[in-house]
């Protein structure tokens, strides 16, 4: 199958990826602002910690399930139109987002702003599929991993930000996340060149653009199989962390907007240290394949020993050492790009993320009530960790599988060298 990527132009490909770096960095700067502080926000119109945490729980799976809905859709019609024209719709989706949601009134107006923001929102998956135009094959899991230190960049930035002006107003964040995705969509526009040429651009196909036919079709491109599961639990669990990271942090150590915000800074510095600096290093010295086997069984013994810290900077020394667990995403996101063809790379993103968002819509639904059930119990007691034993549980069921994936693959591999 010809997988090889469509250039920008010659010799452009270098300049192409450090404008998408720059959109990835600035987009994941504006989503890390609000992340220490939107728990805080949903607080403001609740009267209890488990009210909080049911209702953050709500907003969290509409935004979810719009972005479910609204991924594979904008990754197909990128593959038509081209990556430019959606990336500019997602800014002006994000923009409207975060100006809705800071001047909410109520937490329904909270949920509406997120169902519109979700829906519009598919910067992840069309930035990676414009990687895959401009990128050989065999660089896509490292080029994937530079994305990933741009995320966590943002990620360095926002939530110190965020949790600073969400110490003096918790709407101030979502204002200057607001103008931050402003600012990004002027950039775009005025700067980032179309990676996708019209000879590569293929019909918009409302069938290949429904979710779930999506997943189908990705579960069936040769060398994908069981990896879907693989992304789907590893998936899951990682949103599991996300949709109870803030609340867990402020139950179990008291932590404030403040405090959550330099712990995802810590989370942030160590991603984009390792995709931005150790990740090409690793990919040549172990390959993708045992890369992402390593990863997820250094996530699933961070998961367990985040449940069972019992002071707040312990919490620091698990993300510290949980350096392979950031190799995941883009291990398995270059084993994916690179089973697909040349001019399905949108489709194919837009299915990855697709299942994203439906572990993103299934996460709060399992992971919130979870933490409510514990919500009442003293600081510091380890049976508030229970969301975490429950990631710790998907990503090693991630690992069975991908253990599974791979040996099958090598057991193929074999029988027809034998043959």
């Amino acid at each position: 199958m010809e997988t090889s990527p469509a250039p920008v132009h010659p010799g452009g490909r270098p300049a192409a990826m450090r404008f998408i770096m720059l959109v990835v960095l600035i987009d994941m700067l504006a989503v890390g602002v609000i992340s220490p502080v939107l728990p805080a926000l949903v607080g403001v119109f609740t009267t209890s910690p488990a009210e909080q945490t049911y209702w953050y729980g709500v907003v969290a799976f509409s935004y979810a399930v719009a972005c479910f809905f609204g991924a594979p859709v904008l990754g197909a019609l990128s593959d038509r139109y081209g990556r430019r024209p959606v990336l500019l719709l997602g800014f002006c989706g994000l923009a409207f987002n975060f100006f809705m949601t800071a001047l909410s009134t109520s937490v329904w107006m909270l949920v509406a702003s997120r169902i519109v923001g979700g829906a519009m929102q598919a910067n992840a998956a069309v930035a990676n599929a414009y990687v895959a135009d401009i990128t050989p094959p065999q660089e896509r899991a490292k080029r994937f991993g530079m994305l990933g230190a741009m995320f966590g960049i943002g990620f360095i930035l926002g939530p110190v930000i965020g949790g600073i002006l969400g110490g003096i107003d918790p709407h101030l964040p979502f204002f200057v996340a607001g103008t931050l995705a402003l600012l990004n969509l002027a950039y775009g526009y005025f700067v980032l060149p179309e990676s996708l040429p019209l000879e590569r651009r293929r019909a918009f196909d409302w069938k290949r653009a429904n979710p779930f036919s999506a997943l189908k079709e990705l579960a069936q491109l040769k060398g994908v199989g069981a990896l879907v599961a693989v992304l789907g639990c590893a998936a899951l669990a990682q949103f599991s962390l996300y949709t109870t990271w803030v609340l867990y942090t402020t139950f179990k150590f008291g932590w404030g907007p403040s405090q959550n915000g330099w712990s995802l800074f810590a989370i942030g510095l160590v991603s984009a240290i390792v995709q931005g600096g150790l990740l090409g290093r690793l990919l040549k010295h172990y390959g993708a394949k045992r890369l992402a086997v390593m990863g997820l069984l250094s996530s699933t013994l961070s998961f367990v020993a985040f449940g069972l810290v019992t002071e707040g900077w312990m919490m620091y020394v698990v993300i510290a050492a949980n350096i392979l667990g950031n190799t995941i995403t883009a291990s398995l996101q270059g084993l994916v790009s690179g089973a697909a063809h040349h001019d399905n790379q949108g489709q194919t993103m837009g299915s990855v993320s697709s299942l994203n968002s439906l572990m993103a819509v299934v996460a709060p639904t399992l992971a919130a009530p979870l933490l409510g059930l514990v919500s009442h119990l003293p600081h510091g007691d380890w049976r508030i960790g229970t969301p975490m034993f429950f990631s710790a549980a998907l990503q090693a069921l991630a690992l069975a599988f991908a253990i599974a994936h791979f040996r099958k693959q090598r057991r193929a591999r074999l029988a027809a060298k034998a043959a």
